[in-house]
Order: C-alpha cells, then structure tokens, then sequence
C-alpha cells in the first residue's frame, strides 16, 4: 500500500553499507538523527528529502591497527555510530565503535 501511495522515499545514503542502527528523533529541533558508518545523518522532519551528514571516519592509524588484529578493513575497521543523545539545546552526544577504539564526542547541532 506504502509503495502505490507514492509517500516513500528512498534514502541511497552511504554505496555498500546497510549499517543505520542507531537513531535520535529530536521533536524540538524537527531532525531525525541516524548513526552509520563513519557518518551522523540529520534529517529534517518537514522535507525528509533535506538532510545533512557529518562524516566521522576513524583515524588512518586505528584502521591500520584493526586490519593488524586480522579484521576486515570493509566491514569491521570503521567508526560505526552506536550512541546518538541529545545532551542540552545545542549539542548532541555520539559514541562510536572507532575501530575496536570507542570515541565519543559532542557535536554542535544549533
């Protein structure tokens, strides 16, 4: 039914990747947030077609460090989002893998 009321919209986001697991509706800024792989999408719930992304890779060192310990640079060796929290007005709260180095930070969202 979705599909013949024309009301979807596809989201082609990131070639080869199917990692959007972590997600942040934040009502008050009208933005839907979703953590992927090596990136932080900020959708907007009024157009969905308007999006920003930030891109969050890990460090060449750390990716060389995870393809060492024998993991697969594609699919294992990346900053994958796990965390997105909205931490006061302007800024949310995002953790991620960081290649078996877990990093957090905080991200001005304005």
């Amino acid at each position: 039914e979705m599909l013949e009321s024309n009301n979807i919209i596809n989201f082609h986001g990131l070639a080869n990747s199917s990692s959007y697991h972590t997600f942040l509706l934040d009502e008050e800024r009208g933005r839907l947030y979703v953590g992927a792989k090596d990136h932080i999408f900020s959708f907007n719930l009024v157009n969905i077609k308007e999006y920003q992304k930030i891109v969050w890779p890990v460090s060449h060192s750390r990716r060389d460090e995870c393809k060492w310990a024998g993991k697969d640079i594609v699919r294992e060796c990346a900053n994958f989002i796990k965390v997105l929290k909205a931490y006061n007005q302007t800024h949310l709260y995002a953790c991620g893998t960081g290649a078996f180095h877990p990093v957090c930070t905080y991200i001005e969202v304005g």
